[in-house]
């Protein structure tokens, strides 16, 4: 298969989501009830990560939901961290009849974005068939919601309210940031904190004049020190060809000039 054979319908978005929240919220029984339709009462506690797949449209786009469903105890905390990385989207979830986990939603929130960084979230308020034995008064659910900038969904497992509707708004949130990058490219982001308001083009002229600047006080020293002055043998390790061994490399090509030592630099190119 050629790859103008290739059409847009042939691809599907694939979403890693994770579902975090402390223990017995009810994280596990939520997608089991969403990919495979299975509720059950019994309580079973989730032994590191558990995984499920589940395929949908989302405005005539194919998705594939790739859930990952983490343990919420603190004793997996080492194990579950690791499967955080790379997600896409991530459900917040408490229980309305455990207070506790509805204190520690700001915590599992800043663990996420540690490894992930800004994902679509969905903050999850679960059993709302016990709501007449709740624990959170729903004026202070609202107010945490609208702190934390997140979309409340309240849900029932057991009664199968609002569960699909969870991963429809975190898959349209995914679906969205998506065709905002098709219109604007994104910027380049380098380490933790990346540039702000810098793209590509302006970063790389800046790169390049600094670059110049370096190259031109080297060869002032190079002068000074009268090095190369003698050399005729190639030295891979020397400043002659220190310029092909740095960082710019992955940014700049330059084109170096033609010297006597044209000859000798294809010969340590034929070496490597």
């Amino acid at each position: 298969m050629y790859l103008r054979d290739i059409q847009d319908e042939d691809f599907e978005v694939a979403i890693k989501v994770v579902i975090v929240g402390n223990g017995a919220v009810g994280k596990s029984s939520m997608i089991q009830k969403y990919c495979k339709g299975i509720f059950t009462a019994e309580y079973k506690k989730t032994i590191g990560v558990d995984f499920l797949e589940k395929r949908i449209c989302v405005n005539g786009e194919d998705v594939r939901l790739m859930l990952w469903d983490t343990a919420g105890q603190e004793e997996f905390d080492c194990i579950t961290r690791a499967y955080y990385r790379g997600a896409q989207a991530c459900v917040l979830a408490f229980s309305c009849v455990d207070r506790e986990s509805f204190k520690q939603v700001g915590r599992w929130k800043r663990k996420v974005e540690d490894e992930c960084g800004n994902i679509p979230m969905v903050l999850v308020m679960t059993k709302m068939d016990l709501l007449y034995k709740a624990a959170i008064d729903s004026f202070e659910v609202e107010k945490m919601s609208r702190s934390l900038g997140i979309h409340l969904v309240k849900t029932s497992v057991k009664e199968n309210l609002n569960v699909g509707k969870v991963f429809y708004h975190l898959a349209s949130q995914h679906l969205s940031t998506l065709s905002q990058w098709s219109d604007d490219p994104p910027l380049i982001q380098i380490g933790g904190g990346g540039f702000s308001g810098c793209s590509q083009a302006d970063f790389l002229t800046r790169y390049e004049r600094n670059w110049e600047a370096e190259e031109k006080e080297k060869r002032k020293k190079r002068r000074l020190r009268g090095i190369g002055a003698n050399k005729s043998i190639v030295s891979l390790c020397s400043d002659s060809y220190s310029s092909y061994c740095d960082t710019r490399a992955f940014f700049l090509t330059p084109q170096r000039k033609k010297s006597h030592k044209a000859q000798e630099l294809r010969s340590a190119c034929k070496i490597l």
